[in-house]
């Protein structure tokens, strides 16, 4: 096997299909610890003020939640009237918020989940 791993560095090499391998995603997803997890990562989409209660039961709930704001951006208003009520949850439950991605995405965190400000890479 190691073979095959030196074979994929070399410059100029050409690859021959055995050395991929198909992957049967499949049955990656359906082979679980057996029971159901403790916690989720949720991904949302806020188009507008009334969007946010499902986000915060979804923290409340004790799930990491993505969410896409780049929508709300035109409404500088509701950007931030959305932004606060985040952010407020996150306080309120100890958790974190962060903003990606020039603010157009936000990730809110449960209690005992932060997220770490320093990048992996350059």
């Amino acid at each position: 096997m190691a073979k095959k791993f030196t074979s994929l560095f070399k410059k100029g090499s050409p690859s021959d299909e055995a050395d991929y391998m198909e992957l049967d995603l499949a049955s990656v997803e359906s082979s679980g610890s057996g029971g159901p997890a403790t916690m989720y990562v949720k991904i949302a989409t806020i188009n507008e003020i009334r969007d946010t209660p499902r986000i915060k039961d979804e923290v409340y709930n004790g799930n990491i939640v993505i969410v896409d704001i780049g929508r709300l951006k035109m409404d500088k208003i509701t950007y931030e009237r959305v932004v606060k009520d985040l952010r407020d949850v996150a306080n309120d439950i100890n958790g974190d918020i962060i903003g990606l991605g020039d603010q157009k995405y936000i990730i809110i965190t449960p209690m005992s989940v932060k997220v770490s400000r320093e990048k992996i890479g350059a």
